[in-house]
């Protein structure tokens, strides 16, 4: 391994171009290839990284693998290439990134998880890392601490509320239909699914939601058909443990100060982060009525906010970090499957009109 290491990212559209963008920015890093089959998205990618910069163009993610430019690969494409791809990536010793979520359907996860394994024994020091980059927020991290250190003393509920704009255009507007996405529970959600699944340290049994499109996309028709993603839901997660938690996601909710808030409660208190404005506030039962403090959270350490306040760069750093000592990767693919697997039990709870466990989401 040379003393910079090498990335290739495959999918460069708006996410592979912001994973880019982190990389250039990280210290030991290089992007020496990219791949994606749409050329408008590969010069999205040559303009990133700069129009005279040195980068390998690929149409197929097969030729980048082949190349032997890369010692780490990220994957960036379409949610329904997942599977596929990861599982080329797989078979070779590149350490690898793939973003959420892992597959779409939890069946795909299982697949892939299955293939990492075998493979493992081939390339034991291979860093395999899920890419759940709302772990990294600053603000997330340090309600996280919180209650690892025991401010809230034993965790009873979590509510999570994401209230913002309708998912934005994709190339060939993949992102417009569920069968492509894995759902928005699926494909939105698994990001606030593993923040519940971390803060609880516990297991989720059952999964009871509403949800629909009530807004959105409604007057959008891509060869006919009218795109079938939801824009609003409420899904509540229950644990091994007996603690609770809830997500109210609004998607045509873009008039929000913050757009992302989580509450965490327990027996002995309560903490909550304003992650848009960077805020955490905490109060103790034992410290009376409305004794609250407040605090500002950030970072000093992140060179890149990007898109998501820094958090894509600190998941860089930590996934580098672990790929330099041999260790690894702190979110897994595991992690991975268990979001996937709460939304599609949300999304098979809104459709049936049922409480679905997860125990029958994996075993399908």
């Amino acid at each position: 391994m040379s003393t910079s290491l090498r990335y290739g990212v495959i999918g460069t559209g708006m996410m592979g171009v912001e994973h880019i963008n982190n990389l250039l920015h990280l210290p030991g890093a290089t992007v020496t290839a990219i791949s994606d089959p749409h050329a408008e998205s590969r010069d999205w990618a040559q303009l990133a990284v700069g129009l005279d910069a040195p980068l390998a163009r690929f149409a197929d993610h097969g030729e980048l693998l082949a190349s032997g430019l890369c010692d780490v690969v990220v994957i960036a494409s379409p949610n329904h290439t997942h599977h596929d791809v990861l599982s080329d990536v797989l078979r070779t010793g590149h350490h690898v990134l793939i973003e959420k979520p892992l597959c779409t359907t939890v069946a795909d996860c299982r697949r892939v998880i299955a293939l990492a394994d075998e493979t493992a024994q081939q390339w034991p020091q291979r860093v395999v890392w899920m890419g759940l980059e709302y772990r990294f927020m600053p603000p997330t991290q340090a309600i996280v601490r919180e209650v690892r250190d025991g401010t809230v003393g034993r965790l009873r509920m979590v509510a999570i509320r994401e209230h913002r704009f309708p998912f934005l255009v994709k190339v060939g507007n993949w992102n417009r239909f569920n069968r492509n996405t894995g759902g928005t529970l699926v494909e939105k959600c698994c990001h606030f699914f593993d923040l519940m699944n971390v803060l609880a340290a516990d297991t989720p049994v059952r999964v009871l939601a509403s949800g629909g499109q009530a807004v959105n996309h409604l007057d959008e028709r891509y060869d006919g058909e009218r795109p079938d993603i939801l824009d609003n839901a409420y899904v509540i997660v229950e644990y091994e443990g007996g603690a609770r938690a809830m997500l109210d996601l609004c998607m045509f909710a873009e008039a929000s100060k913050n757009e992302q808030e989580i509450c965490v409660v327990g027996d002995e208190g309560k903490v909550e982060a304003l992650v848009t404005e960077g805020l955490v506030r905490v109060g103790r039962r034992s410290d009376g009525l409305g004794c609250v403090t407040e605090r500002a959270v950030h970072d000093d350490t992140i060179r890149h906010a990007g898109l998501h306040h820094g958090a894509s760069y600190l998941e860089h750093v930590a996934f580098m970090e672990a790929i330099r000592a041999g260790a690894p990767a702190t979110v897994t693919l595991h992690d991975g499957l268990m979001s996937v697997a709460v939304g599609e039990a949300a999304h098979r709870s809104i459709d049936e009109g049922r409480p679905v466990t997860i125990q029958e989401v994996l075993a399908r």
